[in-house]
């Protein structure tokens, strides 16, 4: 018998956000949790891929629903997500710019990776790059104009709303930055000021930016979960979604034109999403990106494989022990923390790809590795686990381990090449200048990347 097409069978509930970065995270993780809420029937969600029309298809064809599964190390839970109400994909200008002028849309979510923040040295946009200056002088004649960049359509999309007097929005970064509320705001704003003087203004007086810290493993979707999904349920979905039981998400920001119940649905609303958000940053993901570089370069692919290998797991809680110094939360909630990321990444049924983590490390290990570096090194101390995270992602740019897929791959592996104590110099000043200069610290890193 075939399995049975997922389909809608009762009204969609009206579309009041837009999401952008429509992906597997942010299907496990804000779709879930407001899908979770007791208000989900007033939430429904329209969501924009990057730019691919393939996932926006799927979904489509599946009046947005999809199933999320569950997997713990004992077996799967699925259920049938349907805050999904639209799917489009990201190129579809049109939609999006009539979405942004609906007073009903209240809220413009986003999970766009690190990189698609388009940010410059100071922490404002790059303006001097070739796709920011396109996007521009298209926004420049046409306000409508088809860009490409997240920035861009976050500014020409705010314009649209402020032409057609919709009233306030929130926008809700969920992507792994430092007060990424903050960082959204500022390269918008930046983007805002070039194209009209007078929209920064409307855009800080109408638009709230909330910052977030989010936590939910989610690997890439296989062929044989699609497979497990219809065995299990007799559902043909084209589209499901794997994840981990874990989840987490702290919000600190103000919803002027109100929200979902995300609270009711295990949300935390905080003043001060800083400690968490370091936590997280260094602990998690600063782990995952150890584990990355140096467990691959032992012959790993998954995080579970590298963190039941006895020298992984030592170069962890190393690196843990440093973070940990540095974190203002209580030492039990830490170590309790710790104990869960192990038991987290110990399962073996959640496929995490060492090589899907390593991607990108000239812009998540300064976020993730370098503030512990730079504290340790205030206090006189020279902190092993960030210098051999530091010198084992070096060492991946100079071929050991999971493949090279960085943003910046140009840069970092023409610095990278040649004799490890120049490599460690050249590789260390994109970083960070100052960390650059320190003698011994490269004296260590150089060390550690010549014995791989």
């Amino acid at each position: 018998m075939s399995a049975a097409r997922l389909s809608r069978t009762a009204a969609a509930p009206p579309v009041r956000m837009v999401h952008l970065g429509l992906g597997n995270f942010f299907r496990a993780h804000q779709a879930r949790y407001t899908a979770a809420s007791p208000d989900a029937g007033e939430w429904g969600i329209a969501a924009f891929t990057g730019r691919s029309s393939a996932l926006a298809d799927a979904l489509t064809a599946q009046q947005g629903r999809y199933t999320l599964v569950t997997r713990a190390a004992d077996g799967d839970t699925c259920e049938v997500i349907d805050s999904v109400v639209a799917a489009h994909p990201g190129t579809d200008l049109d939609t999006w710019y009539d979405y942004l002028t609906r007073p009903e849309v209240r809220i413009v979510t986003l999970t766009v990776t690190e990189a698609a923040y388009l940010r410059g040295p100071d922490g404002g946009l790059d303006a001097t790059r070739t796709d920011v200056r396109t996007d521009l002088a298209a926004m420049r004649s046409d306000p409508r104009a088809a860009v490409a960049t997240v920035p861009a359509r976050l500014a020409a999309g705010l314009s649209a709303r402020r032409a057609a007097g919709a009233g306030p929005i929130t926008v809700v970064s969920c992507d792994n930055l430092p007060d990424n509320g903050a960082v959204t705001a500022r390269v918008v704003a930046d983007l805002a000021g070039l194209l009209d003087p007078t929209l920064p203004g409307w855009v800080r007086d109408t638009v709230s930016f909330v910052t977030t810290m989010v936590d939910r493993i989610t690997p890439a979707t296989t062929e044989d979960d699609i497979r497990s999904v219809a065995e299990q349920t007799g559902l043909a979905d084209a589209a499901p979604v794997v994840t981990e039981p874990y989840s987490e998400w702290v919000l600190s920001g103000e919803f002027p034109v109100g929200r979902p119940a995300w609270e009711a649905a295990g949300a935390r609303f905080v003043t001060d999403v800083i400690p968490y958000e370091r936590r997280k940053l260094w602990l998690l993901n600063g782990g995952h990106s150890l584990l990355a570089y140096a467990g691959s370069a032992r012959g790993h692919d998954t995080v579970a494989q590298a963190v039941a290998d006895p020298h992984c797991r030592r170069w962890l809680q190393q690196w843990w022990d440093e973070a940990a110094r540095h974190l203002r939360l209580p030492d039990d909630e830490v170590t309790a923390y710790r104990t869960a990321l192990l038991e987290r990444w110990s399962n073996a049924r959640i496929q995490h790809r060492l090589a899907q983590i390593a991607a990108d490390g000239s812009l998540k290990l300064p976020v993730r590795i370098l503030p512990v570096l730079r504290a340790e090194r205030a206090a006189g101390r020279m902190p092993t686990g960030a210098v051999r995270a530091l010198a084992a992602w070096i060492a991946h740019l100079r071929g050991t381990g999971a493949p090279v897929n960085d943003a910046a791959a140009d840069a970092v592996l023409g610095a990278a090449g040649g004799r490890p104590a120049e490599a460690t110099g050249r590789v260390l000043a994109l970083l960070d200048a100052d960390l650059a200069t320190d003698d011994a610290l490269l004296a260590e890193l150089a060390g550690m990347v010549g014995k791989r």
